[in-house]
């Protein structure tokens, strides 16, 4: 395995040192499952990925949003309040490092509150579709493992609300600003689905109230049957409307963590193993077109000697071949 990891007895001592609170092989656990689908699937076969009791707050919105700074804010409170809060921010990619850009997090800087009760780090989306990182659900995995109850997940904002944190999160807040009612109105779908509750930042700017309206609007379309959702108003920069928010994310908790904890954990899972199969199928699809098969249904697509279609099945039949050459059953 890469990574100076060799295999099993090495990621499980790294997971018993990160459970008694070393940083270190906590951290080197992330780095594994950021780097590669080897390392992922090996630290999954020691972490129950779907376990209850750490709540997952979703951060999502379009960029420009003021979404880090709200974490920043919100990481604030929390700490303040004397809970224990690690923190997920999902960046872009460099092209030239494939590093997170904008691993420093200085927007969060918890400032002055104790050390050993906040864990930042970035994930970087490796150039995938979307704004969650592919190995953020089973970095969250590993903090709830390692025993920290509260992991906040901060989505990049890839010019859109990303639907695909509602899967990893047990609470979606979406962030908007003033004067997005266009914004509102191109990714409505998106939002009434998998928001739990809508923020307002920047709240003083120019066009709120309007703004206010047309999501209260959009909101009071969802139907009788969708759960109740809130709308809070803060100016993260200076902390106004944070404690507010705070409130409404323990109450959605409360709700969430008594009336459908099977639910939440289905719908982790589900994700999860739906990830899991895309890796798999991937990587094996990957190595057939490498392969000689590979490059003979290319010569023969060049030649002009076969159809895409079948030589597309031919390969799939080949991509779930047993080793041993005998058809599946």
């Amino acid at each position: 395995m890469r990574n100076n990891v060799s295999g099993a007895g090495d990621v499980a001592a790294l997971l018993q040192r990160a459970r008694a609170g070393d940083r270190g092989a906590l951290g080197r656990l992330l780095t594994l499952v950021e780097r590669s689908d080897e390392a992922t699937a090996e630290v999954q076969r020691h972490v129950d990925v779907g376990a209850p009791g750490a709540c997952i707050l979703g951060i999502t919105g379009a960029p420009g949003a003021g979404k880090s700074t709200l974490v920043g804010a919100l990481l604030r409170h929390a700490l303040g309040a004397g809970h224990r809060v690690a923190v997920l921010a999902v960046d872009p990619s460099s092209p030239f490092t494939r590093g997170a850009l904008l691993g420093d997090r200085v927007r969060m800087s918890p400032g002055g509150l104790p050390a050993a009760d906040v864990f930042i780090r970035s994930l970087a989306t490796r150039g995938q579709e979307g704004g969650l990182s592919h190995a953020a659900q089973t970095c969250a995995a590993v903090l709830a493992a390692c025993g920290w109850p509260w992991i906040i997940v901060e989505t990049v904002g890839a010019g859109q609300v990303e639907v695909d944190i509602a899967a990893t999160a047990d609470i979606t807040v979406v962030v908007l600003n003033p004067g997005w009612g266009d914004e509102i109105q191109a990714h409505k779908a998106g939002m009434m689905e998998i928001g739990d509750i809508f923020v307002i930042n920047k709240a003083d700017r120019p066009g709120l109230m309007d703004t206010r309206r047309h999501l209260e609007l959009l909101l009071s379309s969802r139907g009788a049957d969708a759960p109740d959702v809130s709308i809070v108003e803060t100016v993260a920069t200076g902390g106004q409307g944070i404690e507010a928010l705070w409130r409404e994310v323990m109450a959605c908790k409360a709700v969430l963590f008594t009336r459908a904890p099977s639910l939440r954990r289905r719908r982790r899972l589900e994700h999860l193993l739906g990830d899991a199969l895309d890796a798999h199928v991937a990587a094996r699809m990957q190595r057939l077109l490498s392969s000689e098969a590979g490059a003979g249904a290319v010569a023969r697509l060049d030649q002009g000697s076969a159809h895409l279609p079948e030589l597309v099945d031919e390969l799939v039949a080949a991509m779930f071949q047993p080793p041993d050459g005998t058809k599946p059953d």
